[in-house]
């Protein structure tokens, strides 16, 4: 149960040595740890809805200060860190922003997310309006693809973009939406209809096809947050609700009808950074139960003489440097150039199912204190339960490595 904040490095220095990085990756990642030790030492614990969005509000203002938000858009000419998003660099910053504080690395990855769609294929003057504000904290961002009814079931979308003279009217729901609330705009996808398509699994269907993504500003007539969730981990979380909402055709992502491919295109970027939001979160869990095994006294000795503490030390290090090596074989692919949608499917699995296994055995090592709020392993395993549920299910992971191998 570490108080110091200096903790170490999230990154052992002989994973940084591994081929998956080169020099610049190196000196990145000792200048993160440095401003994360300087920066978010001291844990946030009111976790009110209003101190929770005032807190995330800061968290975006903060990393856009340290120059860590370029990292998460593209172009240069937008305030980016560089014209595409370096995956590895990306994947650093979530796991050491994951170690150091959840609600941080949240903050740092909804604004990647959120205008991922725009960095892909966003107009010029869509980039010039957004993303600048996104990568010098001034403006939070929110991607808004799930639906009452349509979660991992994409092709089951119902929100509707009916075409007018001068744009679109929206009319629908999203929920489970992150920054929903706080949000300055949102990228959301809607149905616009322009071909039949297939529904999961190939089955007959409204489909994938006719969706179209649009930016919508949160001030939007016609747009309002229907609800605030609450979850286990609080993070800032909204249903919202679309009525008459008109946009203007400027504000259409891509062309139309080409929405599903916009969303896909975005996951595959950010997937492999969720995997390494896991590590962050795993390797935390094993920090704390060294140093939790070192300290705690029982029966004359350390908890860490008994075997089973070994054991089970090593079973954490082990998965871990597993879910290592694939979260950072799907970064380096990507940077690559080389499609990556089962590899980061993988990466993305292995590393959110280990690590609920490393902090579940961190919580059990701990004891009672273990299960007590506010200690760093109970605020852990509140926060690794959602990833392996957004941004594809465990066994929606598992459909799109099964199909992929088949396909051959």
């Amino acid at each position: 149960m570490s108080n110091n904040p200096a903790l170490h490095p999230t990154q052992h220095p002989a994973e940084l040595d591994w081929p998956f990085f080169d020099d610049s990756h190196r000196g990145f990642k000792v200048r993160l740890d440095v401003w994360c030790n300087e920066h978010l030492a001291h844990a946030h614990h009111d976790e009110s809805r209003d101190a929770v969005d005032a807190e995330c509000i800061r968290l975006v203002r903060l990393l856009g200060d340290g120059g860590w938000l370029k990292h998460a858009v593209s172009g240069t000419a937008y305030g980016a860190a560089s014209d595409v998003i370096d995956t590895r660099q990306l994947c650093l910053l979530r796991e050491t922003l994951a170690f150091h504080n959840g609600l941080s690395d949240f903050a740092f990855a909804m604004q990647g997310l959120g205008t991922g769609a725009l960095s892909l294929m966003g107009s010029t003057d869509q980039k010039q309006r957004y993303l600048p504000r996104v990568a010098s904290g001034q403006a939070l961002s929110a991607f808004a693809l799930s639906e009452p009814e349509a979660g991992s079931d994409v092709a089951a979308m119902q929100c509707s973009a009916t075409a007018t003279a001068d744009g679109y009217v929206i009319n629908g729901r999203k929920t489970w939406i992150s920054n929903g609330g706080i949000a300055d705009f949102y990228v959301v996808f809607a149905r616009t209809g322009e071909a039949p398509g297939e529904g999961l699994g190939g089955t007959p269907g409204r489909g994938a096809k006719g969706i179209t993504a649009f930016v919508v500003d949160a001030d939007t007539p016609g747009l309002t947050i229907e609800e605030r969730i609450d979850v286990v981990a609080p993070h800032p979380l909204a249903t919202l609700k679309f009525d008459n909402c008109k946009v203007a055709a400027s504000q259409r992502i891509g062309e139309a009808g080409q929405g599903f491919k916009v969303a896909m295109a975005t996951l595959d970027v950010f997937r492999t950074s969720v995997a390494a939001a896991a590590l962050g979160f795993g390797r935390r869990a094993l920090h704390e139960s060294i140093a939790w095994a070192r300290s705690r006294k029982m029966f004359g000795q350390s908890l860490g003489d008994f075997q089973i503490t070994q054991t089970k030390i090593a079973q954490m290090a082990t998965m871990l440097d597993a879910a290592t090596l694939l979260t950072y074989r799907a970064a380096w692919l990507r940077d690559q150039g080389a499609r990556i949608t089962r590899e980061a499917a993988m990466a993305k699995m292995t590393a959110t199912e280990n690590a609920q296994q490393i902090i579940d055995m961190a919580v059990q090592m701990h004891g009672g204190m273990g299960v007590k709020k506010g200690v760093m392993v109970e605020s852990l395993y509140r926060e690794i339960r959602a990833l392996r549920i957004y941004e594809g299910a465990t066994e929606v992971q598992q459909l799109i490595i099964g199909k992929d191998l088949l396909k051959g």
